[in-house]
């Protein structure tokens, strides 16, 4: 029996995970089969002990691995044995015990908002498809903090333009409703009247497509984001996560509490939203600086 695959099936069907954290387990599962085998592992899984697992995190470690992808790569491993103990395959879990190492505390990066307000007020991205397209979806991504998969996967049956609001599919099939801007309507608007009017695909129920009228995907996501904040930023990420931080970043900057900042991002707990305070933290510091006058 293949037990990486019945458990990556398990993911699959009953705890109902994204393709792309499915490809996240099986990639972490792999690497340490691999490790295992470049070792001359000969046995079981009833065999592996906590010893050859710390002696993977070492590896990982010497090898360049940050921290946080290391905890990544053992929970993933965690997750595996866990399933394997409840199917009754092994008696023991080698990582009841384990004890990793610390991780290290990365701020969000996130942009600042004269330089968002300026790419989205001032820049001219055209008015035919593509263009309103690119915009549409940065002014989504940061009007809403949604995640990049979520965008992809938004239908037009999703948006209610009358009532302003979006339904967002998140992790784990968990959908949660966002109020769009007045502004961004208008905008959002704009963009299905000409996806409707140029586009093949148009009669597809995706909301963004493109130029050939496809479902949008995750890497043009990407690539699009990131060619338009070089215009006004100098941070090294460019990503649409990014702009989530930024979301995030700014709501909480004007008053917005903490519970709906994780309402709106989609957070299962508070404890992944708090990590946005260290940011306004940081400004109220710089505030203090120049604003004390024994500063």
């Amino acid at each position: 029996m293949n037990y990486k695959e019945s458990f990556l099936k398990y993911l699959e069907t009953e705890k109902r995970y994204s393709p792309h954290t499915l490809l996240s387990y099986r990639n972490d599962l792999e690497s340490f089969q691999n490790f295992l085998v470049a070792l001359g592992y000969t046995g079981n899984l009833h065999q592996v002990t906590s010893h050859d697992i710390r002696a993977w995190i070492v590896q990982m470690l010497d090898g360049g691995y940050s921290t946080s992808s290391v905890h990544r790569k053992i929970s993933s491993l965690r997750g595996f044995f866990r399933y394997m103990r409840k199917q009754g395959l092994v008696e023991n879990n080698p990582l009841d015990k384990l004890i990793l190492p610390r991780r290290k505390k990365v701020l969000p990066v996130f942009i600042d908002e004269n330089s968002i307000i300026s790419l989205l007020d001032n820049y001219d991205f055209g008015d035919d498809f593509k263009g309103l397209r690119n915009r549409t979806i940065i002014e989504m991504l940061y009007t809403t903090g949604m995640r990049r998969a979520e965008l992809t996967g938004l239908k037009c049956s999703d948006v209610d333009i009358i009532n302003g609001i979006v339904k967002v599919t998140g992790k784990r099939n968990k959908q949660r409703i966002i109020p769009l801007l007045p502004s961004f309507i208008k905008r959002l608007h704009e963009y299905i009247s000409k996806r409707e009017k140029e586009i093949a695909g148009a009669g597809s129920d995706w909301l963004f497509l493109t130029d050939s009228g496809k479902r949008m995907y995750d890497r043009l996501v990407y690539n699009i984001v990131k060619s338009y904040l070089k215009l006004v930023t100098t941070v090294e990420k460019k990503s649409p996560h990014v702009l989530r931080h930024t979301f995030a970043t700014h709501m909480l900057n004007r008053g917005a509490d903490l519970n709906s900042i994780k309402e709106f991002l989609g957070h299962a707990n508070l404890s992944a939203t708090q990590i946005y305070t260290h940011n306004t933290f940081e400004k109220l510091k710089e505030i203090y600086k120049r604003a004390h006058p024994r500063a």
